[in-house]
């Protein structure tokens, strides 16, 4: 089967915002063709996983030729430090929620930095339909919960968010992918993700770059500033929360660490 992503808006020739989101929304688009394709397990997995690659290392090369680019699928090439311009891709995030049909918490980041920091990103969820984007940030609604619901990951979330839990006596909300776990700060289905577990640069810097826009308050979990295109593409931790309760978490790990 040929996937056709056909041409992105004639705006994102000039706006990367739009490129961004395009970039995303098709490559959703053609992890669900894969989905459809039959494969199970391991093979659904690694199927999804070199589609959404490739597909996003040729848009790019074609749209963007002078920029670098990180993605999770590929190998580093170091000539993206010398780079003002670098695209930073988890081609599909959440691969165990994408083989397990019909699970909705997978995505696709695309994100670019430039000239130090993060300037432009998505977070598409295909089986949502939707593409969270910088260009038009969501916005993010009125708090429903009455506590503070914190997202975390399916299997085996950090010690001490269960003690965060406890000390703001929030209450803990399963879910796979980073980026899902992010959106979900945006969309009022969870107020905080505090990550300390380990994860890359790909892992973050879509979903980071869609909440900042939105204006939620993004760091490390010691309170620092979270910073992309290193040497080491190694970025272990992240606190995304209201920004009503920054504070809070960015003390409590101050005192009691990670650990």
């Amino acid at each position: 089967m040929t996937f056709d992503a056909g041409s992105p808006p004639e705006s994102a020739a000039h706006d990367d915002h739009v490129l961004a989101t395009w970039l995303a929304t098709v490559a959703g688009e053609r992890l669900l063709e894969v989905r459809g394709e039959g494969l199970e397990g391991k093979e659904l997995k690694d199927a999804g996983d070199r589609a959404a690659h490739e597909l996003l290392m040729g848009l790019i090369a074609e749209h963007r030729p002078a920029d670098a680019v990180l993605s999770e699928e590929g190998k580093d090439d170091k000539v993206r430090l010398g780079k003002d311009r670098v695209w930073i891709v988890d081609p599909l995030d959440g691969t165990r929620e994408f083989s397990e049909v019909p699970r909705e918490d997978w995505a696709v980041h695309v994100a670019l930095w430039q000239g130090g920091d993060l300037v432009a990103g998505a977070v598409a969820q295909p089986a949502l339909g939707e593409t969270f984007n910088t260009g038009q940030p969501p916005v993010v609604p009125p708090r429903t919960s009455a506590r503070p619901r914190i997202a975390v990951s399916r299997s085996r979330p950090p010690e001490f968010v269960h003690a965060l839990a406890q000390e703001i006596d929030a209450e803990l909300v399963a879910m796979g992918s980073a980026g899902v776990k992010v959106m979900s700060v945006a969309r009022d289905i969870t107020d905080a993700y505090v990550h300390a577990g380990g994860q890359y640069e790909w892992d973050s810097a879509a979903p980071v770059a869609v909440a900042r826009a939105a204006g939620l308050f993004t760091s490390r979990v010691d309170g620092t500033p979270l910073e992309y295109n290193q040497e080491d593409v190694y970025l272990p931790d992240l606190i995304v929360c209201r920004p009503e309760l920054a504070e809070q978490i960015v003390e409590f790990v101050k005192r009691h660490g990670v650990g």
